[in-house]
């Protein structure tokens, strides 16, 4: 499971609201001079604050320090779905239209149909899923006072 630190900021019903710090591993990268993540992370950009659903069985409040958890399968399959899929669709399409004999410009309006098709499939899907929660992160564990300040 792939944790992360946050702090409640709103509770409800068997789920609290959780802010993170966006976090980047920039400073220990030997190519962070030449990236324009890095440049971005130290024009303080990526220090944003993120909020996120986490449910919940434990009796937290608002100010609660704590962790949450997200299983390492559903970060992958999410990851692959997101980047891979899209690139799928633009590629298959791109491959048949050229298969079918057209014209080069409609190859590329082919490809970028195709990558439509396949975010909107994905946009479909995450909006079909969001409720399941067995793809919810969840609070693992409550932090002691004294960790709440890390945050």
């Amino acid at each position: 499971m792939i944790e992360e630190q946050g702090r409640v900021v709103a509770v409800e019903s068997g789920a609290v609201w959780v802010e993170t710090l966006r976090k980047s591993t920039c400073s220990s990268c030997s190519a962070n001079a030449g990236c324009g993540q890095g440049l971005l992370d130290k024009l303080g950009v990526s220090g944003r604050r993120g909020y996120v659903r986490a449910l919940s069985d434990l009796q937290l409040a608002v100010g609660d320090a704590v962790v949450l958890g997200v299983r390492e399968d559903l970060l992958v399959r999410g990851s692959l779905l997101v980047y891979l899929f899209p690139l799928l669709g633009l590629f298959a399409s791109a491959l048949l239209a050229e298969q079918l004999g057209l014209a080069e410009p409609l190859v590329i309006l082919a490809s970028f149909l195709g990558f439509a098709a396949s975010w909107f499939g994905v946009r479909w899907r995450s909006i079909r899923t969001a409720s399941d929660p067995a793809l919810q992160p969840v609070v693992v564990r409550a932090l002691l006072v004294g960790a709440a300040g890390l945050i």
